[in-house]
């Protein structure tokens, strides 16, 4: 494993039981899933690169568009979803009519793979990456390289 790996995986440690707050991305005080994200990459990787607008639970499902999933391929960097390694993103379409706008961290591979997200109404959790969730990855992402 990679240090970068290692360092989003001990960063994403930290993280464990924070409370789902939708739109919040502190440790410990609050995050959704893209929250998560925001909060990891401040630590690995220093300052956001956008603004992340308000947005509603429903955000995206009425006008249908891919919103996250397009966001993610702006500022992540696309893989391979065969690929994944500890520290990747995945992206999940909650349901096969939806838009996609779930984000978790891959945190083991292998024969019992897990991931770490904020999921609501349990806060950021480390789950079985079993077959109904992997069923719906719809991309994976890995942080770019540090600019500075």
């Amino acid at each position: 494993m990679g240090q970068r790996q290692a360092e989003i995986l001990q960063e994403l440690q930290e993280w464990l039981g924070t409370p789902y707050v939708h739109q919040a991305s502190q440790k410990g005080a609050g995050c959704d899933c893209l929250g998560l994200v925001r909060g990891v990459w401040r630590a690995v990787l220093g300052q956001e690169p956008v603004t992340v607008p308000p947005y509603t639970a429903d955000w995206s499902e009425t006008d249908r568009q891919e919103t996250l999933w397009q966001a993610a391929q702006a500022h992540l960097v696309p893989k391979p979803c065969e690929d994944r390694q500890p520290g990747d993103i995945l992206l999940f379409r909650m349901r096969s009519d939806a838009v996609a706008k779930h984000l978790g961290f891959v945190s083991h591979i292998g024969p019992a793979p897990s991931f770490i997200h904020a999921y609501s109404g349990h806060g950021v959790v480390e789950s079985p990456l079993s077959t109904p969730w992997a069923r719906r990855i719809v991309a994976c992402f890995e942080f770019p390289e540090r600019t500075s």
